[in-house]
């Protein structure tokens, strides 16, 4: 069974840390994998992805904050994120495609397999 496993959510003030997992199972991370999130009332959007070559891409609003990793041996993806802000509030989503590339961050239709998302919610 194919399925994307999301953790490490919760509540932060302004200024935190925090980090989230996704496990993979019946598909490896070696391809172009993302995290998105989804704010009420808003479009979900792509956040970070980072390809079976460890290229790696951002939105803007949160380079130079965020990391994505991931771990080939464990088959899980991660999400380090610092300097939380109230805006980064979210569902956040961990999604795979079945591209090895992905030179930018890929429209929301070119990823086949979601999580189940982890609420995000920093107070300021």
């Amino acid at each position: 069974q194919v399925q994307l496993v999301e953790s490490g959510g919760g509540s932060v003030q302004a200024g935190g840390s925090l980090r989230l997992s996704c496990a993979a199972s019946g598909l490896t991370v070696t391809r172009c994998m993302g995290w998105f999130r989804q704010a009420p009332g808003k479009e979900r959007e792509g956040v970070a992805v980072i390809d079976a070559f460890e290229s790696t891409n951002y939105e803007d609003s949160v380079r130079g904050r965020f990391t994505i990793s991931k771990d080939n041996g464990k088959n899980t993806l991660s999400l380090q994120m610092n300097s939380l802000k109230p805006e980064d509030t979210a569902m956040y989503y961990c999604a795979a495609t079945s591209y090895y590339r992905c030179d930018s961050i890929p429209p929301r239709y070119d990823f086949n397999v979601w999580g189940q998302g982890t609420q995000v919610t920093v107070s300021s």
